[in-house]
């Protein structure tokens, strides 16, 4: 198995029973109800459980499942941050951050009181789980829990304002007959105030909705917007073959290769050419790894259009109309109020 708690059963080549495991916490599904519920009672048998039947909540999230669609939402979680911070009554605003926002140490606006903004940082981190369209905010203030400033703090409070806002919001996965794996992914230019450092940002569908993302500032100088967006598609493509692998072990092989649109044709030029040239001599060996993917057909990249570059939200702050528009895109949506408990 590619995923450490991750259990499958497989007979007569087909996958029949799905285990997760968290702690002391089971989620078990399968195709067939009967596997179901000879394991759930052998288990009994074994170890002291509870059976809470069809799952609706789990770590935190809330999980509303349909015929047509499943939801997952965190608005319980959002309920209860917004009343731990004492932000209950607060004005909501449009967007995690605004557009002109530019992070740095020494910003000048003075210490603030570190304790509390690690924790509401945090809180944040974990509302992302379900939130991808706060990702990009999360993990901009989270660079800052060591020595954070008066200004950092007020970034981190507007989110919380966004997010009362959105509080309903979750991601709502509808049934669809495609099950191919699909990724997006972005990086700025050298957005670090501090060390010229760029963030990449990837988000991957399978269906309807995007179900994992990631943003991060990485650990080189890109030396052109293209490199940068070479090295995202990079470490895009790191997390697609470990998805390949975890999806074939559950039974949705991908019988093609896994498209990844990236925007910049430069980057693309650079991913499908091996040649060793002056332009790419001096990026890191393990940023090459994309093409080997694109040899052995697991992955194919093509160029979009910069205006619907659904990664653009995880790797700056954007305008308001951007940023509805790609968090829609996302998948990110109000889930309707009688699936919110």
């Amino acid at each position: 198995m590619n995923e450490p708690t991750l259990y499958v059963l497989n007979l007569n080549g087909f996958v029949n029973l799905l285990v997760s495991l968290y702690v002391d916490d089971l989620l078990v599904t399968g195709p067939d109800s009967y596997v179901v519920d000879d394991f759930k009672m052998k288990m009994k048998q074994e170890f002291q459980m509870t059976d809470l039947g069809e799952m609706t909540f789990f770590l935190g999230m809330e999980i509303v499942q349909k015929p047509d669609y499943i939801c997952i939402h965190q608005t319980k979680y959002a309920r209860e941050l917004l009343q731990r911070f004492n932000m209950e009554a607060c004005k909501s605003v449009d967007t995690p951050l605004t557009s002109n926002n530019k992070f740095c140490k020494n910003d000048g606006s003075g210490d603030d009181n570190g304790v509390v903004y690690r924790s509401l940082v945090g809180c944040l981190l974990y509302l992302t789980a379900s939130r991808p369209d706060i990702m990009y905010a999360a993990s901009v203030l989270s660079r800052y829990m060591q020595k954070s400033s008066e200004f950092h703090f007020i970034a981190a409070k507007r989110v919380l304002r966004y997010v009362k806002g959105t509080m309903n919001f979750g991601l709502k996965f509808s049934k669809k007959s495609s099950n191919n794996l699909l990724g997006y992914c972005d990086s700025d230019w050298a957005g670090s105030l501090e060390d010229s450092r760029s963030t990449t940002g990837f988000c991957f569908s399978f269906g309807s909705a995007m179900f994992t993302w990631n943003c991060k500032k990485r650990d080189v100088v890109a030396q052109s917007t293209a490199e940068a967006k070479y090295i995202a598609a990079t470490i895009a493509t790191n997390h697609a073959l470990w998805l390949r692998k975890m999806l074939k072990d559950i039974g949705f092989k991908q019988r093609e290769e896994t498209t990844l649109w990236i925007d910049n044709q430069s980057a693309i030029d650079i991913a499908n050419n091996p040649v060793h040239h002056g332009r790419t001599k001096h990026i890191r060996v393990k940023y090459h790894a994309i093409r080997d993917a694109i040899k052995e057909k697991e992955i194919a990249v093509y160029h979009y259009n910069s205006s619907k570059q659904l990664a653009d939200i995880l790797t700056k702050s954007l305008s308001k109309e951007r940023f509805v528009y790609l968090k829609t895109m996302l998948g990110v949506c109000e889930i309707h109020s009688k699936e919110v408990r």
